[in-house]
């Protein structure tokens, strides 16, 4: 047998392959005897064997299950791709129904907004000829009134003139001693009561 001898000077490094010397080279060199086979090497027989076992294998794989592992792959694909598909077609479906209800909801919206405008527009129209009608009913009750009101003071106008008139024809009597003329008395008051 070989032993390695290593010399290391500086940063080289030199191995000097060398024959063992001793009792135990012999011994070792007997266990290592190269006619017999390595316990690695595999007989003939094992060789025959696994050759036929993965020969066995191949075609099995080649004819039965490769080829049914192919189908289930193919159908697990068909099986998605069709999933998608239906997906894809509901999605569409979806979505036109939604555009379709909002088309729907916006006619709705625009139907109730003029309903809504021409109740406003209705109500407007009797708010108006109620109001009108409310304000001439008031202007010929005002004018009515104010009518009224002016008979009622010229009614009272009257009697005041006179009452006043009277009065003060008496005032003047006890004043002067004398009564003065009723056309004097009289126009003193028109000149009082037009103030």
């Amino acid at each position: 047998m070989l032993t390695a001898v290593v010399h290391l000077e500086g940063t080289s490094i030199t191995v000097h392959l060398t024959p063992m010397e001793g009792e135990g080279s012999e011994e070792l060199a007997g266990v290592t005897d190269p006619k017999e086979p390595g316990p690695i090497v595999p007989e003939l027989k094992e060789l025959a064997w696994g050759a036929g076992s993965f020969i066995v294998f191949a075609l099995l794989m080649r004819f039965f299950l490769f080829p049914r592992l192919k189908k289930g792959m193919d159908a697990r694909y068909h099986g998605i791709r069709s999933a998608h598909e239906s997906a894809d077609a509901e999605r569409a479906a979806a979505r036109a129904e939604v555009a379709d209800y909002e088309a729907q909801l916006a006619a709705i919206k625009a139907e109730a907004a003029r309903t809504v405008d021409a109740a406003r527009a209705t109500l407007e129209t009797e708010r108006a000829a109620a109001m009108a009608e409310v304000n001439a009913e008031m202007s010929s009750l005002r004018s009515a009134a104010m009518a009224d009101a002016e008979a009622a003071k010229a009614a009272v106008r009257d009697q005041i003139a006179a009452a006043v008139g009277d009065v003060a024809g008496t005032a003047g009597q006890l004043a002067t001693g004398r009564r003065p003329s009723d056309d004097v008395v009289a126009r003193v008051v028109q000149e009082v009561m037009a103030r």
